[in-house]
């Protein structure tokens, strides 16, 4: 097959979809394998190490989309790129739809297949391509929280860890999932004081085990969430429902009951935020004022560490894009775990949260969806 990795367009992207030593493994398998010049400069990696790996290095985007069966990005793709995408074509990366009616209606039009890294699972019903960039993300949403905290970046002016004889921040997670494990586990390793609200009791048992106690965690419902959300100094959103948009935990009027120069930050932007008062921001300008309340969305938090990024994620997806270039659309039938992350496939959408959402009918091609 022959696969394309085109250069991250939206504001502030570095990743790559495909790593050198990722090319190598597809050049390996007998595909063809082209990357746009400068793809993966952000990434620190150079056309040379491209060219080493097997692949061919072409001008223009516009080449990649033309020339190539199978798109493999990082970021869901904006208007230009798929308005290039055809009905033959596989488009392997994130998408993150169900906030999304724009793109939607643009990869219907487009008759592609398009498959998302975040809807795809495991036989355990995790979403391992998720993961990767769920633990980067987690992880620096504690550091941009700690460095927002500074009265210079419009925080209250506390610091983090505290010293002695002064407390250091408490920090609320909503969500215990991937992301909201890794910033616990960050937060608490910073010496603050750390509170996980979560649904699932045995997720509760593990992290108490493994944090030893030392993160407080708490069933999440709505009276635990405003009782806790007066006594946060920092407020991370981690809740993720595969598929879908993320339900709104705090509300507009919640924000004059907070401490003045708290912190909210949305790591469920992506997914159009946990937060009501949320939108999306960039690296360059990442932070906005609501009532006293400083928000933190930045939409692609990973993309702020592009190596370590791109090679944890090129480590979860390699199996999966290598099943797709090896077999085309019949490894789909063949892995229902990869079935499911399809979203959109010859002009009907096929994950069922997206079609809600959309408020739009679905498909079930390979039968994935019918047992439940």
């Amino acid at each position: 097959m022959r696969v394309g990795v085109p250069k991250e367009i939206k504001k502030n992207e570095h990743r790559i979809g495909l790593t050198p030593t990722a090319v190598r493994e597809y050049v390996a398998h007998g595909h063809q394998v082209a990357v746009e010049g400068g793809a993966g400069l952000g990434a620190g990696f150079t056309d040379e190490d491209y060219v080493k790996a097997g692949a061919k290095i072409v001008a223009t985007a516009a080449e990649i989309f033309a020339n190539n069966d199978m798109i493999v990005k990082v970021k869901e793709p904006q208007k230009v790129e798929w308005e290039m995408l055809r009905e033959d074509q596989i488009l392997f990366t994130y998408l993150h739809l169900a906030p999304d009616p724009e793109q939607t209606k643009g990869l219907i039009a487009s008759k592609c297949a398009a498959i998302a890294y975040e809807t795809v699972t495991d036989a355990r019903g995790g979403l391992p391509l998720l993961a990767p960039m769920s633990e980067v993300a987690g992880r620096i949403a504690v550091f941009s929280a700690a460095e927002t905290l500074l009265k210079h970046n419009g925080g209250m002016g506390l610091l983090f860890c505290g010293v002695p004889g002064v407390a250091p921040a408490r920090v609320l997670v909503l969500g215990g999932g991937v992301v909201g494990l890794n910033a616990a586990r960050m937060a608490m390793g910073l010496g603050a004081e750390v509170v996980v609200l979560e649904r699932s009791i045995p997720r509760m048992a593990y992290i108490d085990e493994i944090t030893n106690g030392r993160v407080v965690t708490r069933y999440s419902s709505i009276g635990a969430i405003e009782e806790e959300m007066l006594k946060a100094d920092v407020i991370i959103g981690a809740v993720l429902v595969p598929g879908a948009e993320a339900p709104k935990l705090i509300k507009r009027e919640h924000l004059t009951r907070m401490k003045n120069g708290s912190v909210l930050v949305d790591v469920a932007i992506d997914q159009g935020g946990c937060f009501e008062t949320s939108k999306a921001t960039t690296h360059e300008d990442p932070t906005y004022v609501i009532d006293g309340v400083v928000h933190y969305c930045v939409a692609n938090m990973p993309g702020a560490a592009p190596r370590t990024s791109s090679e944890a994620l090129n480590n979860a997806t390699l199996p999966f894009g290598l099943a797709l270039a090896d077999k085309g659309l019949e490894a789909l039938r063949e892995n229902p775990h990869l079935a499911r992350g399809l979203n959109v496939l010859k002009g009907e959408i096929t994950y069922p949260a997206v079609a809600e959402a959309m408020g739009l009918g679905w498909s079930d091609p390979f039968g994935v969806w019918a047992k439940g």
